[in-house]
């Protein structure tokens, strides 16, 4: 099936009573602009230049969070970052090249050399590939897919839990997966693996960070209205109408949507979900 799952970005995609919390302080002392999902949580977030990584940077910070956005794109984190200012949010960035382990831990230790802990982390930042047949893929554009969609959030999970481990004592990760790494996906085969990827990765992660309190998860979005997905219909007329036909809903999911749904599962209201890949899509594989 020809998806597009839309939380491509430019690799650069809580209960505030005290007594129960697993994920950091509620009590506002590690930042936040008050009350929220979020509230007092230290928030990192890749791909946070544009498309669902930028919506959520800032939700996160509109629900309290202090957000560290990363991405590869310099111009973009600093516009995002100065909109969520601009709102009285809290926010810093660091460019980041996902596929870079080095790039990647320092990103992360950014987060805690500027608000003294990490206790959340969205690990969107994707990479997408020519639509096509796979034996059409160079071996070069396999070898990013697996180095940005794979290797990324792997590189990225071992830094937060390292994060975790040295200040909060406990957290909470949402990947971003995808619908088209659910079933066969033709149209992106490589990409759709690298999600199918992901998933397992969250599992295993769940499992094994789960008795330190760390909870894993990951969203899986549907038709989503991002960069990425416009211009695949800019290049392929009817791509995002052809979407919408097999989705109960009818539309497509703007990407405020999909954070939403991944500010949920950080938040202390997720606290006994975990290795979970919650589909954001629509109904289109119900």
């Amino acid at each position: 099936m020809d998806l597009s799952n839309a939380d491509n970005t430019d690799n650069d995609g809580n209960d505030s009573h005290n007594s129960h919390d697993r994920n950091g302080s509620n009590d506002g002392s590690a930042g936040g602009t008050g009350p929220g999902l979020l509230a007092g949580k230290v928030a990192f977030v890749s791909g946070a230049g544009r498309g669902i990584g930028a919506a959520a940077a800032r939700l996160f910070a509109r629900e309290g969070a202090r957000v560290l956005l990363a991405a590869r794109t310099e111009e973009q984190l600093k516009a995002v970052a100065e909109g969520i200012r601009a709102d009285g949010g809290v926010a810093e960035y660091a460019v980041c090249d996902l596929g870079d382990g080095d790039s990647v831990r320092r990103a992360v230790g950014r987060a805690v050399e500027t608000y003294g802990r990490l206790d959340v982390a969205f690990n969107n930042g994707a990479t997408g590939q020519p639509p096509g047949p796979m034996d059409e893929l160079s071996e070069a554009d396999f070898e990013r897919l697996c180095a940005v969609n794979l290797k990324g959030p792997w590189l990225a999970m071992n830094a937060q839990v390292a994060a975790f481990r040295a200040t909060a004592g406990r957290g909470a990760i949402v990947n971003t997966s995808s619908v088209g790494g659910l079933v066969a996906n033709p149209a992106l085969p490589v990409y759709g693996a690298t999600k199918r990827a992901v998933d397992s990765l969250t599992a295993s992660a769940a499992a094994t960070y789960g008795p330190e309190g760390i909870r894993v998860n990951a969203v899986a979005p549907g038709t989503t209205l991002t960069e990425m997905l416009k211009e695949w219909d800019a290049e392929s007329p009817g791509t995002i109408d052809h979407l919408n036909s097999q989705t109960p809903l009818g539309r497509a999911a703007d990407p405020d949507e999909i954070a939403q749904a991944a500010a949920w599962l950080l938040s202390d209201r997720a606290s006994y979900v975990t290795g979970t890949v919650l589909r954001v899509d629509g109904g289109m594989w119900a």
